[in-house]
């Protein structure tokens, strides 16, 4: 456990920490009031790029709990904003949702459907998969194409188990041409939580991340420096955390005890 100052912001994970699907977890909407209630600052985070931060903000809606579209961070955004000043002139093919092409031409970014006059490629999740899509999007990739990918999930949870994420297409890809994705923009790496801590305007050391995923959320929020906090009501289960090497500075059975973090004394 390291030494934190007064918390002031908060990152938090959405699908696992908020809600499984379509299902509240109880106690959640209680835990935001409590955050702010406590003056904390709010920036909700997922690697789920099928939805544009409007429609995870109706969704939230739905479970009363209040957010506006620069409070939601998603995979998707982050991509865009990647994309948007590593590649600003670039062609990019797209394998996801068409909400995410929308995010990603919000942003000033050029999607292309032509394989053919393709300069990076994103792969996210695609619930449309069919043989001639991958197809198009095999022919989409060079040796000297850039791939980059909004999440590393290979699952999510879903409203009735576990379902695939965009691990499904990335395998895919890797089965086809031998390569990873040269860059991931969602959790766990550093450029979305950059993106998240700007958008916060605090420092990490002043802020919490909790999230539901040891490989992504509380990779992330280690290696930029948050105090993380792990619930329990998403995929990791007791197993899981007692094999990894990856350590929580506090584990909640869910999010519903976030108030237990703010008024400890730091021993975890």
């Amino acid at each position: 456990m390291h030494a934190r100052t007064r918390i002031e912001g908060a990152l938090v994970d959405m699908d696992g920490t908020l809600y499984r699907g379509d299902v509240p977890i109880p106690g959640a909407r209680e835990a935001i009031d409590t955050l702010r209630d406590a003056g904390v600052a709010v920036q909700f985070l997922t690697n789920n790029a099928t939805k544009s931060p409007a429609e995870y903000v109706r969704k939230l809606a739905g479970m009363g709990i209040d957010a506006t579209p620069d409070e939601v961070v998603t995979a998707g955004v982050v991509t865009a904003d990647y994309l948007a000043r590593e590649y600003p002139d670039d062609r990019a093919y797209v394998f996801g949702e068409p909400s995410l092409r929308e995010v990603l031409t919000d942003r000033g970014v050029t999607v292309t459907e032509d394989p053919m006059r393709t300069d990076v490629v994103v792969l996210s999740l695609d619930t449309g998969l069919d043989y001639d899509r991958f197809t198009r999007l095999l022919r989409a990739i060079t040796p000297r194409t850039p791939i980059i990918a909004t999440n590393p999930d290979r699952t999510k949870p879903g409203t009735d188990g576990i379902v695939p994420s965009a691990g499904l297409v990335i395998g895919a890809v890797e089965g086809m041409t031998g390569r990873e994705p040269d860059t991931v923009a969602g959790k766990p790496s550093v450029v979305a939580g950059r993106f998240a801590l700007d958008r916060l305007g605090v420092d990490a050391s002043d802020c919490l991340l909790v999230g539901d995923r040891l490989d992504t959320d509380v990779q992330m929020g280690i290696a930029v420096g948050a105090t993380t906090v792990l619930v329990r009501t998403g995929v990791t289960d007791a197993a899981t955390l007692d094999g990894s090497e990856i350590e929580p500075d506090y584990v909640l059975d869910s999010i519903a005890e976030i108030g237990t973090v703010l008024g400890s004394d730091g021993d975890g």
